[in-house]
């Protein structure tokens, strides 16, 4: 079965090259982020959740974030110290939270989305519309990968 060998070295080979090529872009993005925000990586995947998504409880945040809910907690409760979140009670089951995202919240979002999108802007611009097309049809793609188990 020599096109099954060949089949399994392409996906391997490309998952290498993208996994590599994923990791360095964040890295990149890590590094273009708003000079005045200093909350880690996880605190703002959580502010960006909440913008996307709504109202969340502590385990549906930690869930899609892959935490521990003891560990989500000590997050939400850094986040809501500093006023970018409000947890609120749950309207049908007492043992739960539900999180809000704040406007102060919302501002630092903004913020640091704005910064990264505009250099990734400029990095979009100096290629070619061909190379745009190919990622703007990735990304999607990219997207179903990230969110699967």
């Amino acid at each position: 079965m020599p096109t099954l060998e060949k089949h399994v070295r392409s996906n391997a080979g490309l998952a290498t090259e993208l996994r590599f090529a994923v990791v360095r872009l964040r890295r990149r993005l890590l590094r273009e982020r708003h000079p005045d925000n200093d909350l880690g990586v996880t605190s703002m995947a959580v502010l960006y959740a909440l913008g996307r998504r709504g109202d969340l409880t502590v385990g549906a945040l930690a869930g899609q974030e892959q935490m521990q809910p003891p560990s989500m907690t000590r997050t939400i409760t850094a986040l809501a110290d500093a006023e970018l979140v409000e947890r609120h009670p749950h309207p049908s089951d007492g043992r739960q939270v539900v999180v809000r995202i704040t406007d102060a919240g919302r501002a630092v979002v903004a913020a640091d989305v704005a910064r990264r999108d505009r250099w990734l802007s400029r990095r979009l611009a100096d290629l070619t519309p061909e190379e745009r097309d190919v990622l703007r049809r990735a990304a999607p793609i990219l997207q179903r990968l990230a969110e699967a188990d």
